[in-house]
Formats: C-alpha cells, sequence, structure tokens
C-alpha cells in the first residue's frame, strides 16, 4: 500500500482558491510567502510518505507494550521517526516563536497535520495531542508555566496530553472525582484515575506533561468546580532539569479496535504533584481551547483516512480484473476489465474523491478564519472568525468523520474480498477511522453543540454571517454560464439550510427534543452545503485557468469532480431537510420499555 501527499491539491486551495498572498503583510505569512509554503509541503510529503507511513502497519500489528514498572515502548521505528521529525522542525511549524516556535499559519500546520494523519494516523496522535496541550498552556498558563514547559514542548524533547475522562464519566465532566488538595508551597496533590489517555505514556520523549482537570477540595459540584492542573511525569528543577519521578504511572493499556500504535493509557495519580493552570473552579475553560483544537484535527483524520483509502482503493481498481464493461470490452487485450470499469465502482470512487477535495476546502477555508481571528488587525474580522471556528469546529469533526468513514468502508467494497483480509491494510484504514466518530466528543455530542449552542450563540450572528457571505458570492457570479451549475447548486443548498434553521429556531426551543432528534441530519445538511461553497469556489478558479487556455488536466478535472458533487452528492440536502422537519415524534414514539 502506498501514499502520495495531495501536494498539488494543496497548493491549488492555498494559491489560487484562497488567494494566500494577499495575506503576506500579516505575522507569520510575511515568514512563509507561497513559494516557500509550496516547498515546505513538498518536504512534508516526502517526510510522510518515505518515513511515516512504512510504520504504519508495523505499529498496527505490533502495537504498544506495558511493562511491569509501567513503562511504555512504542512500535518498532516509532522513536527513531518521531526524532526525525523533531530534528526536521516539524514540531515547532506553528508555535511561538517567542518559544523556540516558527510560528507559520495555521493553516500550513494543517495542511501538513493531514499528511501526517494520512501516513500513519496512530503516530499522528502524539505530536497531535502535545500541540493541543501546548496550546492550553500557551492559552491559560502563567509567565513561569510557559517559560518552564513550552520551550521543550515545542522542540518535541517533552510531549502532552489531555486527562478529562474518568471510568465514571466521559461527555458528563460535572461527575469527575479526581481531588486536588493544595499545599503550602502552592502546588496541589492530585489523586484519581483517567482513562482512555492518547499517549499517556511512552518512551519518545523525555518527559510528558499531564494536563489533568480535577476539582479542588471544597469546590462547587458541577462543571463549576473544575480546575485545571499541570501534572509532569517528572518534575522540573528550577534549572530546567528533571527531577523526580512523580507519582504517576499507566496502569494499563486499553485493547483497542485501532489506531495500535498509539499508547492509550488508564492514568493513576496517587499524590502526584500539579501546578494550577489559570483561576480555580475555571479550568474547563482553557480545557476547551485544547479539546476544539483536537476536534478540529479528528476531523482532519477522517479527510486523512478517507483520501489514503481513496488513493489504495483506486489504484486497485485500475490493476484488479474482472469481468467485461456492461458496454463491451475495454481491454480487449487482456482476459477481463480492470474493475474500474465498472459504473459502481466509479459510483464509489468519485464519492470519496468529491468528498476528499471539498472537505479539504472546507478545513484549510476554515483554518485560515482561524489564522485570521489570531493576527488580523481588522477588529470586524476578527469577530467573523471567531464567530466562525465556534459555529464550524463541531461541522468539522462530526461531517469529516461520519463521510470519511463511509468512504473508508466503501473502499475497502472495491477491494472485494481482498479488502476484508489482512494482506492488504484496508481493513487497517477502517479500523483507526472508526474512533474518529467518537473521541474528542462523540457525533452526536457534536451535533447537540451545534443546534444547542452555536446557532443561537450571539443571537444567531455566525450563522447569519456565513448566509451572507454564501450569497454574495451568488450574487456575483449568477450572471456566469460557466459556473452556473455551481451556483445554482450552492444556492438550493443554502436555502435548504437556512429552512432548517428557521425550522429549528421555531421549533427547537419549544420542545428541545425535536433540537436533538434534527441535530444528525442539520449538521450533514450544513457539511453539505459548506462544501458546496467550497466546490463553487475551486469551479470559479478552476475555470478562470481554463479560459486562461491552460493545458493543464489537473483544472478540467477539478470541474468534473465538483459536478459529479452537485449531481450525485448535493441532492442529500433535500432528504436532510425532510428529516429535520419531522422533528422529534417518529425518533421518540416508542416507550423505553419497548426497546
Amino acid at each position: 500500500m502506498a501514499y502520495t501527499a495531495p501536494v498539488r491539491d494543496m497548493t491549488f486551495l492555498l494559491r489560487e482558491v484562497l488567494d494566500y498572498p494577499r495575506y503576506g503583510n500579516l505575522p507569520g505569512f510575511s515568514d512563509a510567502p507561497i513559494d516557500l509554503v509550496e516547498q515546505i509541503l513538498e518536504e512534508g510529503a516526502k517526510f510522510t510518505a518515505g518515513v511515516l507511513h512504512p510504520l504504519n502497519t508495523v505499529g498496527d500489528r505490533e502495537g504498544c507494550r506495558r511493562h511491569d514498572d509501567g513503562s511504555v515502548t512504542t512500535p518498532t521505528g516509532f522513536k527513531d521517526a518521531y526524532r526525525q521529525m523533531c530534528e526536521g522542525g516539524w514540531t515547532a511549524l506553528g508555535a511561538d516563536p517567542a518559544y523556540g516556535g516558527q510560528g507559520l499559519p495555521h493553516v500550513l500546520n494543517l495542511a501538513f497535520n493531514e499528511m501526517v494523519s494520512s501516513a500513519n494516523m496512530a503516530f499522528g496522535m502524539y505530536p497531535g495531542l502535545s500541540h493541543g496541550a501546548y496550546s492550553a498552556i500557551h492559552i491559560g498558563g502563567s509567565d513561569e508555566q510557559k517559560q518552564t514547559y513550552l520551550p521543550r514542548m515545542v522542540t518535541g524533547e517533552w510531549t502532552g496530553t489531555m486527562n478529562l475522562t474518568e471510568p465514571h464519566c466521559g461527555t458528563d465532566l460535572g461527575l469527575l472525582r479526581t481531588k486536588a488538595v493544595p499545599q503550602a508551597d502552592g502546588s496541589y496533590r492530585i489523586t484519581g484515575q483517567k482513562i482512555w489517555i492518547s499517549a499517556g505514556e511512552h518512551d519518545m520523549a523525555d518527559n510528558i506533561i499531564h494536563l489533568v482537570l480535577a476539582r479542588i477540595e471544597g469546590a462547587p459540584a458541577g462543571v463549576k468546580g473544575i480546575s485545571l492542573f499541570i501534572v509532569p511525569k517528572f518534575l522540573v528543577n528550577p534549572d530546567g532539569s528533571l527531577g523526580a519521578r512523580n507519582s504517576l504511572q499507566c496502569a494499563g493499556l486499553e485493547h483497542k479496535m485501532g489506531i495500535h500504535g498509539n499508547a492509550t493509557c488508564v492514568m493513576a495519580y496517587d499524590d502526584a504533584t500539579g501546578y494550577l493552570v489559570g483561576e480555580a473552579n475555571k479550568g474547563l475553560a482553557t480545557m476547551f481551547v485544547m479539546m476544539n483544537e483536537a476536534r478540529l484535527g479528528v476531523g482532519i483524520q477522517g479527510l486523512a483516512q478517507s483520501e489514503i483509502a481513496y488513493q489504495n482503493a483506486a489504484a486497485f481498481a485500475k490493476d484488479r480484473l474482472q469481468s467485461r464493461s456492461i458496454t463491451g470490452a475495454k481491454r480487449p487485450d487482456l482476459p477481463a476489465d480492470p474493475v474500474i470499469v465498472h459504473p459502481d465502482v466509479r459510483r464509489m470512487l468519485m464519492e470519496a474523491r468529491s468528498f476528499n477535495e471539498g472537505a479539504r476546502a472546507f478545513a484549510f477555508w476554515t483554518a485560515l478564519w482561524g489564522d485570521l481571528l489570531h493576527k488580523s488587525p481588522d477588529e470586524a474580522v476578527r469577530q467573523k472568525a471567531g464567530d466562525y471556528m465556534g459555529l464550524l469546529t463541531p461541522v468539522i469533526k462530526a461531517y469529516l468523520t461520519d463521510r470519511g468513514f463511509a468512504n473508508v468502508s466503501n473502499a475497502l467494497q472495491v477491494f472485494g474480498g481482498s479488502g476484508f483480509t489482512e494482506h492488504w491494510p484496508m481493513s487497517q484504514f477502517m479500523r483507526d477511522c472508526r474512533i474518529t466518530l467518537i473521541y474528542e466528543g462523540t457525533n452526536g455530542i457534536q451535533a447537540l453543540d451545534l443546534v444547542g449552542r452555536k446557532l443561537a450563540s450571539n443571537g444567531g450572528r455566525a450563522i447569519f454571517s456565513f448566509f451572507a457571505e454564501v450569497d454574495e458570492f451568488i450574487a456575483a457570479h449568477e450572471t456566469d454560464a460557466d459556473l452556473k451549475p455551481f451556483v445554482e447548486g450552492l444556492r438550493t443548498a443554502k436555502g435548504r439550510l437556512q429552512q432548517a434553521t428557521m425550522w429549528l429556531m421555531q421549533n427547537g426551543m419549544s420542545n428541545f427534543d425535536n433540537a436533538g432528534a434534527s441535530s444528525h441530519d442539520y449538521l450533514h445538511l450544513f457539511g453539505l452545503t459548506a462544501c458546496a461553497y467550497m466546490w463553487a469556489l475551486m469551479a470559479q478558479a478552476a475555470q478562470a485557468k481554463v479560459r486562461a487556455g491552460d493545458a493543464d488536466p489537473f483544472y478540467v478535472n477539478k470541474i468534473r469532480t465538483g459536478e459529479f458533487f452537485l449531481a450525485r452528492v448535493l441532492p442529500d440536502t433535500a432528504a436532510h431537510l425532510e428529516k429535520v422537519q419531522t422533528g422529534a415524534a417518529p425518533v421518540m414514539a416508542l416507550a423505553e420499555v419497548d426497546f
């Protein structure tokens, strides 16, 4: 099985669709002009395909090993690959230069993360979680904490984790029992057990900086009494050197369906030394910085697994001989035609390809807004960017992973019986991808967050801003004959999303079950509409090249792929709207005892 990073598609998005060079006066962008960005992506492609991807099957087959002393050994080759990642500066790509980072735009970091997740999703979780922990400390930590931990987290010498879930509570964090007892020196003693902690223990870094949610003795009940603590594996001396081993350990490794190369740990804290991050009882807000970043990263994992599964299914379909085309032999020189001649195989491949390219554009577009949130000098732009990041995070997390997993399943189907065997790693892509629908908040939780909180936030300002932007694009291009199918498809999808939004505003508040029952379909309707907008933007850029006489088939194929999306995928918006409007009645009709 092979992997080739989609650098051509990424550079098309950055240069021609999103007009990356126009932001060259902003911090980070000024240090990375588009030509340098393209060079970075090319090098990232070489690293991920040449170093990380060969270890993907190794990690799946070997898994991680826990030893009697609680230490964990990662699969063969992981430690050396991580060393190469650190030495190459990849862990520092988007980090603050004040702590040794390169300070490059987040959209570039996201592009590299897609490559990493496609090449080796389990491996990518180690630096991915570390960057999330870095972000939480960067936002909520004291100056002393930042100086103590961030430089070595940026270089990758130390990694990080997030510790939320406990054996009796997951999403409902208000039930957590891990306790924190204040000490005379300002530190705390942390005691409790956390489960499903990705990268909780491993052999690739000198120290692991655990971010742990706990309740200080006497704190209010529920989520209002949760604080956040830094609990390092090794305590750090005043001079920055490593001190004594903290009283925490990996009590066990989970036996999982997939991502075997990542150490998913049960973490036991027994009077471990911890340090409060930010204010007492307000830890959840800081942790959400990390969680929201992780949710965007999980969405990228869904896209990434869809991309590598598509690449391998397309290669197999062109090579596997099976039967003749129903319209006559296409390869009479061979005993049978390759299966790619069959329309249903083409359908599955085109569904995946049109999703991958549309979802990548959606993720990059959103990441660019994330950059503007932190870097734009215009307050109105920053406000819009903040609105978009809040609104779109649950959509990207849930829609990209739901559809990504469905595409991986179809890619396995292209292989037929071969896909069901372990001779081909298609099953690994499917097993690895399945977790993306669950962790960092299940997709059902994301849908509830979207309809229950994000739509109504600031009087609906974010969703109405999105509608206005789409309307502006439609008005600007509705007379362009070449773009007419894309403009009309976008107009129809946006109209259905607006209709669903109005229905929820009228019916969701009067009966919250209406919002809950409709949330999944509303989120998918939103995802489809966002991708329709992205396809309109991409078609505009590609058509401009075609009109200018550019003979690169990339642009014609881009338009044809978008036309497939319009014809065969976007019509699903009608079904989602109809299901939204049925409300809760058919969902809640059976009594509990009748299940």
